[in-house]
């Protein structure tokens, strides 16, 4: 059947519109992947390519400046990808930009994001390596907060047997937690702790006081803690009256052995002891002897327990037994 000269230029219109259409579609599709304009090729290594594909979108600062040209595996933790920039963006993209492996929207495709960066630095340049930053990735992260949820699943069953435990007054804890003679035994040994410190510390401001009063170079007290020449004085008063004791304690002895040998034998003092007056003088001065010895005794055990004296005799206890 021969064809109308309506149809003919019908046909015509319709192969010229789908070329036209299909030279469009081209243009689009070519300069989306920069066919069809100056580029220049950068590279950036990667831990890990997260699902980006070639021909994928870069953008810098939010906008598509170029596409992804080539995925390179260098070993299993180094890729290396090679990416497709515009000429223009010459002048704005620095070497010290970060390049990062991200997502358009929660599930659009893989992208790379040049992210820049304060400072003076060159421009980049055909063939630059930019530094790169890999975030942890989606499955990561699900399998991160998995085995959070697990642990957090087997805590709270922990948790649980614990406050169970201590509920029904098992251990020691909840022993304390049920018990209330042992909650009031301890509130009130709490309180005695904070009676007996408050005591305390109004014992030592006392004490402060009274030291901070001592005058060091008029008192006497004073004059033996800090005046040397006296403690040694008083040392040797010390030491001079306990000599004097053990020698009087010694005379006393030799005084009762001579009495006692001069009652058993013959001789002039022997029948001057017999005679009862020379003995009740004698037994008068004996007495009047141990009556001495007995005060001289007391004195020294006052001075042992008086305050000026008593840290002498603690030193003289201390050197004794070290010896």
């Amino acid at each position: 059947m021969a064809q109308t000269p309506l149809e003919n230029l019908r046909l015509g219109i319709f192969a010229a519109v789908g070329t036209l259409l299909l030279l469009l579609a081209a243009y689009l599709i070519g300069n989306r992947q920069n066919m069809f304009g100056s580029t220049f090729a950068i590279t950036a290594i990667f831990k890990n390519a997260s699902g980006l594909q070639n021909g994928n979108n870069v953008r810098f600062a939010g906008i598509n400046v170029g596409t992804v040209k080539k995925i390179d595996m260098i070993n299993d933790t180094t890729i290396r990808v090679h990416m497709i920039i515009e000429e223009k963006m010459k002048q704005h993209i620095k070497k010290n930009a970060i390049a990062t492996i991200g997502s358009d929207g929660l599930v659009g495709s893989m992208l790379i994001n040049i992210v820049p960066r304060a400072g003076n630095t060159e421009l980049i340049n055909q063939g630059d390596q930019l530094q790169s930053y890999s975030k942890v990735a989606t499955q990561d992260m699900i399998n991160t907060l998995n085995t959070t949820n697990e642990n957090a699943a087997l805590l709270t069953a922990d948790l649980l047997k614990v406050t169970k435990a201590l509920n029904q007054g098992e251990g020691t804890l909840g022993r304390l937690l049920n018990d209330r003679t042992m909650a009031n035994d301890l509130q009130q040994t709490i309180t005695n702790l904070k009676f007996t410190s408050n005591h305390t510390n109004k014992t030592m401001i006392e004490l402060n006081k009274i030291i901070e009063n001592i005058d060091l170079e008029e008192s006497a007290a004073g004059v033996l803690l800090s005046d040397t020449a006296s403690a040694g004085k008083m040392r040797n008063i010390i030491g001079n009256l306990e000599d004097s004791s053990m020698e009087i304690k010694k005379m006393t002895q030799d005084l009762n052995t001579i009495i006692e040998g001069v009652k058993d034998g013959d001789g002039a003092i022997s029948y001057l002891s017999k005679d009862s007056t020379l003995v009740n003088q004698l037994n008068r001065t004996m007495q009047n002897i141990e009556q001495g010895t007995e005060r001289f005794n007391e004195n020294m055990e006052a001075l042992k327990h008086n305050f000026l004296t008593r840290g002498y005799f603690r030193k003289l206890e201390k050197e004794k037994k070290r010896d």
